[in-house]
């Protein structure tokens, strides 16, 4: 076994960059642990300005190749891609589970397939991807995407392989080559993709892995004068920031961000429905950019469903998310389990309660927290937490759940329960979020549009959105009569 090699439950992780298809090691190292016990995994290559330079180089020196490699040839790698995934499902989802807690049955049942079908349905869509010719006095217009050339991608800790391939496969697909910056507290998985890459007969240098920490290598990727697209998916401070340094190339940003989601249950839902999606969201410790932390409740059935909710909420099991039967597993990093548990105390001295949890359980894990008692202007109402922690407010009428629900800077996503279609369609027309379920939660279809208003991002991805941020589109036009020629 090679030094740069770590065993994660009997499964062999190279911990060195991959670049131009290749493995190269770094001279510093950072630890990666658990946060399942808190153990060390082993040390991985710490990246600096110097081997995002050789990843950059490496995607331009691959761009011109990939980009002229016809539609079905790309499409079939993509499919390949998608095959390595299948054939190395359970070892994705053991080492993924291990490296950042998140449960093992979920990254087995719906994660890690959901990961061979990014890569599939982006490479069927680039297949049908088209627009009709039209017309203007006369004149032909033709739409073209034009692949736009190295990509940085800079993923998220909370569901790395699934977040980083849906930005991978749709540039990958567009024609563009890439430079993939995983988080530093799980970074794994973005190793065993390379190596999936690879073996499905992806171009040396197309798709580039680097790991480090943030602005160490950060900065240099998104500075490049070479790099084409940068997509981002995290926090608002760190958004600032890339654009910031890539403001001086003009580089083209999508940014998928934070968000303070509502959920709104009115009086005429199905309580038990809205109990069911209020639990949810304690989905993977509450780690999820999309979760409706903000429970709005219509004034007559609010101790209905409180105790509804309460019964259900305590019933969910804490634990190793190894295990079958667990629910909920833990947070990430001591330090962010630092900030969760900030968060709730402000709260509580401020004057809040805590319905339940409110407090830290063993080693890295939050108890599943409903907070009551907030007011609108509170910092536990209008910032992300990230972390198994609830708000509970009540309404009195549709305007003020309308009023409530678009009263912070965010406007990621939203989530409405009611009974009375009308009424659906009168609410979901006035709320400000990218995305609206509507007596369901997180069903996420790749052709639609995905991404946030205000603070929560920039741009749409998805389907024909995603070719049109990782393209260059063009509008050729041609005279009906311009082919005589001179003699």
């Amino acid at each position: 076994m090679s030094e740069h090699t770590l065993t994660v439950a009997g499964v062999a992780v190279d911990t060195r960059h991959w670049i131009g298809g290749e493995r190269v090691a770094s001279t510093e190292t950072f630890t990666d642990f658990s946060p399942i016990d808190g153990s060390a995994l082993g040390e991985i290559s710490r990246g600096t300005a110097m081997e995002a330079a050789a990843a950059v180089a490496a995607a331009k020196a691959a761009f011109p190749g990939w980009a002229a490699t016809p539609r079905a040839e790309r499409a079939r790698i993509l499919h390949a891609i998608a095959d390595g995934v299948e054939k190395r499902l359970d070892e994705l989802a053991i080492v993924e589970t291990t490296d950042n807690g998140a449960l093992l049955r979920s990254h087995r049942r719906g994660v890690m397939p959901r990961v061979a079908h990014n890569f599939r349905f982006f490479a069927d869509w680039l297949l049908k991807l088209e627009h009709e010719d039209f017309e203007t006095r006369g004149h032909t217009n033709h739409v073209s995407w034009d692949p736009a050339g190295p990509c940085v991608l800079i993923t998220p800790w909370n569901a790395p392989l699934m977040l980083a391939t849906w930005k991978v496969a749709p540039a990958l697909a567009a024609g563009d080559t890439v430079v993939l910056k995983p988080a530093e507290w799980s970074p794994l998985t973005a190793s065993l993709l390379a190596d999936i890459a690879a073996e499905a007969g992806l171009p040396a240098g197309a798709l580039n892995v680097v790991q480090g920490y943030g602005a160490e290598i950060g900065d240099a990727l998104t500075s490049h004068p070479d790099v084409r697209r940068i997509s981002f998916t995290g926090s608002v401070p760190t958004a600032r920031r890339i654009s910031a340094s890539a403001a001086a190339n003009l580089t083209p940003l999508s940014l998928e961000l934070g968000g303070k989601s509502p959920l709104l249950v009115f009086a005429d839902a199905d309580l038990d429905l809205a109990v069911d999606l209020a639990v949810e969201q304690y989905d993977n410790a509450g780690q999820v950019c999309l979760a409706a932390t903000r429970l709005l409740v219509e004034e007559p059935v609010t101790d209905e469903f409180t105790r509804r909710f309460i019964d259900k909420a305590i019933r969910l099991k804490q634990g190793d998310p190894r295990d079958e039967t667990t629910d909920i597993g833990p947070n990430i990093h001591p330090r962010q389990l630092e900030k969760i548990d900030g968060f709730v105390q402000r709260a509580l001295a401020a004057g809040a309660r805590a319905v339940i949890g409110g407090h830290r359980g063993d080693g890295q894990y939050y108890a599943p927290t409903l907070l009551t008692d907030v007011a609108q202007d509170a910092e536990i109402v209008q910032e992300e937490v990230f972390g198994p922690v609830l708000t509970l407010q009540t309404f009195a009428t549709e305007e003020e759940a309308i009023r409530l629900a678009n009263d912070t800077r965010f406007g990621l996503a939203a989530t409405v329960a009611t009974g009375d279609p009308e009424r659906a369609e009168r609410v979901t027309a006035q709320l400000v979020a990218g995305t609206v379920w509507v007596n369901c939660f997180f069903v996420r279809d790749l052709q639609a549009p995905f991404g946030g208003s205000r603070h929560s991002g920039v741009g749409r991805e998805g389907g024909t959105w995603s070719f049109d941020f990782y393209c260059d589109v063009k509008n050729t036009v041609t005279a009906p009569n311009g082919w005589r020629s001179h003699g």
